[in-house]
């Protein structure tokens, strides 16, 4: 299966980093410049998870958008990178959380900003 899995990334050109994550999540994933972890909480949870993230980096945010199946925050650094965090409802207690910093990613911010939201869980 790893073998399948490796000859597909090769083939589709894509590179994926997998690295744990904090005590009690789940591994995540790095594709494309895009940070993905499910994380065993309600998607309000994540929801104000990753708002007091943005404020415990002191990020300014700039668009705030959830319903009850997704959420979208959009925050700037002080140097002005773009950093935009999109929630999605898997389950009653599964949220898929996306991280993309910038426009080609940044994984070591992005690590920054998953282990902030998962220290708020």
């Amino acid at each position: 299966m790893l073998a399948a899995l490796g000859a597909a990334l090769l083939l589709t050109g894509c590179v994926a980093v997998v690295v744990g994550g904090a005590a009690g999540a789940g591994t995540y994933a790095y594709i494309k410049g895009e940070l993905k972890v499910s994380e065993s909480c309600t998607l309000d949870q994540a929801w104000s998870a990753s708002q007091a993230a943005m404020k415990d980096l002191e990020f300014t945010v700039t668009t705030k958008q959830k319903d009850a199946l997704q959420g979208r925050l959009v925050a700037h650094t002080a140097t002005d990178k773009k950093v935009e965090i999109l929630l999605k409802k898997l389950s009653d207690k599964v949220t898929e959380v996306r991280i993309r910093v910038g426009t080609f990613g940044d994984e070591d911010l992005s690590k920054v900003i998953i282990q902030k939201i998962e220290k708020r869980l």
